[in-house]
């Protein structure tokens, strides 16, 4: 009998035991659940807060700029001869001759085209850093070809070097820009394209200044230009690679690292994550060359081009180019023109800057083209017979004045 009851103390003891345990365990897992559950709340909350958070703009800002310097580079060699352009035809003995200035001129806008056709193919193979530093290869070996020339053909030669660089650098930066840009500046970083190539324009016509005074300066012109190309070869070495062409490479780790450096440890994730996500939308959606010439994305292309190519019709090129031809004929001293010419762009540009993300780009460029086209009214009408001498000059020099400060007269690289 007392067997028999010690037995079931001793059961009941080993059931309450357990039983005990079980309640301390159920009780522990509620425990740690309900810490989980709160570690993974304030987990999601700081994810949310990452995610509305704007990443540091200036990690990517020195990237930026540096890749700035080739749409430098491009407006510097737009402008550089023309100032300089009666010199060297003087000094290398085809003055007078228009055909041969024309082709000094559109020598380097025949390499841009070469350039442009290898640019994608270059940047996709190699990366956008050492399409960058291939882009500034020719500019450098142009340029001191164009500036030791003794005739004609060494000047063409070198104009056509400078070109193929002029060709391959601004469709890189472009995408540069963007694959490294955070999205909420990603529209001013977008304008500094534009801002650099009016600052090349600026800086070659105020460099050409001294030509007339200085013999031999035109070669001075085309030395300087060897400067900011060595910058940006070298500058690139210490720039982050793109992260989205690493990460179609297969180099998802090193994508991640350039993503730390440009964007902070906190979004790298997120970035990851959508760069995945739009990697996974390429795949499915692709596109063949015969949808882009008349299939379901013909409209899209048809616009682009047929606005870029009205853009280079419009006679931007023109006003650039042979400003100062336009002003001694008017009787106006170039040198000061030239300088008001840049200073006008610079300002049409950073209005552009501005306005660009507020307004949108399609309200830039109807007012823009309008501009423009009054503007080139106002010249035309300079030109007539019914203008009086006094008016005629000063329409001609307004008109040229005006056209450069709208947008849309370089939204190119935008």
């Amino acid at each position: 009998m007392w067997t028999r009851q010690r037995e079931t103390s001793s059961m009941y003891k080993r059931l309450s035991s357990r039983d005990n345990t079980h309640t301390v365990d159920v009780d522990s897992r509620d425990y740690l659940n309900t810490t989980d559950m709160e570690e993974n709340s304030a987990l999601l909350q700081n994810n949310v807060a990452v995610e509305t958070s704007n990443p540091p703009w200036g990690l990517s800002f020195p990237h930026v700029v540096v890749a700035t310097i080739s749409p430098f580079l491009y407006g510097y060699h737009l402008g550089v001869v023309n100032e300089p352009l009666e010199s060297i035809s003087r000094d290398l003995g085809f003055s007078g001759n228009a055909l041969a200035e024309g082709l000094v001129v559109s020598t380097c806008l025949g390499g841009a085209f070469i350039g442009s056709l290898f640019s994608g193919m270059i940047a996709d193979g190699v990366g956008r850093r050492r399409a960058f530093q291939l882009c500034a290869l020719p500019m450098v070996i142009g340029a001191a070809v164009s500036a030791t020339a003794k005739t004609i053909a060494g000047m063409l030669l070198g104009r056509l070097l400078v070109g193929a660089g002029m060709g391959l650098g601004p469709p890189v930066v472009s995408l540069y820009v963007t694959e490294v840009s955070p999205a909420f500046v990603r529209g001013t970083y977008g304008s500094f394209i534009q801002l650099g190539t009016c600052l090349g324009l600026m800086a070659a016509l105020f460099v050409g200044i001294p030509v007339k005074e200085i013999a031999g300066w035109w070669r001075v012109c085309f030395w300087l230009s060897t400067i900011p190309a060595a910058t940006l070869a070298l500058g690139m070495v210490f720039c982050a690679e793109s992260p989205h062409w690493l990460y179609k490479q297969g180099k998802t780790a090193e994508a991640e690292a350039e993503f730390e450096r440009l964007l902070g440890v906190s979004h790298v994730k997120i970035a990851m994550g959508e760069l995945s996500k739009t990697d996974r939308g390429d795949d499915m959606d692709t596109v063949k060359i015969s949808e882009l010439l008349y299939g379901r994305h013909f409209r899209v292309i048809f616009i682009g081009s047929t606005l870029f190519a009205l853009q280079q019709l419009s006679g931007i090129n023109a006003v650039f180019y042979f400003s100062s031809t336009v002003f001694k004929s008017a009787g106006v001293p170039s040198n000061l023109a030239n300088g008001f010419i840049g200073i006008a762009n610079l300002i049409g540009s950073i209005f552009a800057m501005v306005l660009m993300d507020r307004l949108g780009r399609k309200v830039l460029l109807l007012w823009s083209f309008f501009g423009m086209a009054i503007s080139m009214a106002i010249q035309v009408a300079a030109a007539s017979s019914y203008a009086s001498g006094t008016y005629s000059l000063y329409l001609s020099v307004g008109g040229m004045l005006i056209y450069p400060q709208y947008p849309g007269s370089q939204m190119d690289a935008n």
